[in-house]
């Protein structure tokens, strides 16, 4: 099981936001309702998916396996309980963290923690101001455990307890590239806003700042997308690549 620290219940109470609440059947979201278009997403109920299969396993939900499960998971969490996708994927979270500054409402902040779902980080945090938009993160958030940091100093001061490094992400002078870089394995994966990039107060207290390599016209790329590269470079170099759906 990978070495990821873990908040301590005391800790998590006051300053962790859940994603996880008790119902596992609730309003749909963007990937989880019949559209129309093409074949349903999901499976029908158990009785008619898996006749003469007795749905007793206690993962199973009981709402899910009489009416079917449309949820954005994958089949081997079919039918499962919330509860019970997120206690499973505990047991394999990544040693990597991903925070995201948010002054300023930026829409990305949603693309950023599905793609932390997708590569199972251990956290998502939020700094800066609490309210985000959660359409672009299709529901995963459900999924992903998040924390709120009012401040900066709030981040860096909760990295430094948990002994992982930080690691920002933007493409300033003094950063190195990330193609020819050890990314750290325990390590908070900070990025900044659309724009302005990692405030100058995160970058000057980042134990490393990595760039991106790009050859077109534009000075940035996509704050969501930049966060995808460098996830999956994370992947690349410190994940069990035999565990991947």
């Amino acid at each position: 099981m990978p070495d990821v620290p873990r908040p301590s219940s005391e800790s998590s109470a006051a300053s962790s936001e859940s994603s996880c609440p008790s119902s596992a059947v609730e309003t749909p979201g963007p990937t989880e309702w019949v559209t129309g278009v093409g074949p349903a997403v999901g499976v029908g109920p158990w009785a008619v998916e898996r006749p003469g299969q007795s749905p007793d396993d206690p993962r199973l939900d009981p709402e899910l396996v009489a009416d079917g499960d449309r949820r954005n998971v994958v089949d081997d969490y079919r039918y499962w309980r919330r509860e019970a996708i997120v206690a499973d994927l505990d047991t394999r979270r990544h040693a990597f963290h991903v925070a995201i500054e948010n002054w300023a409402h930026d829409a990305n902040i949603g693309t950023v923690v599905r793609t932390a779902n997708a590569f199972l980080a251990a956290e998502v945090h939020i700094v800066g101001r609490r309210r985000w938009n959660r359409r672009g993160a299709m529901v995963t958030d459900r999924y992903q455990h998040l924390r709120h940091h009012d401040t900066v100093d709030e981040l860096m001061v909760w990295a430094r307890e948990n002994d992982l490094a930080v690691v920002a992400v933007d493409n300033t002078p003094g950063s190195v590239r990330l193609e020819t870089t050890e990314l750290p394995r325990r390590c908070v994966l900070l990025f900044g806003q659309e724009g302005p990039g990692v405030s100058d107060d995160a970058q000057a207290r980042a134990d490393l700042t990595v760039s991106i390599a790009q050859f077109g016209s534009t000075r940035s790329i996509n704050a969501g997308v930049a966060a995808g590269i460098v996830m999956h470079s994370w992947i690349a170099r410190h994940a069990d690549l035999d565990q991947a759906w």
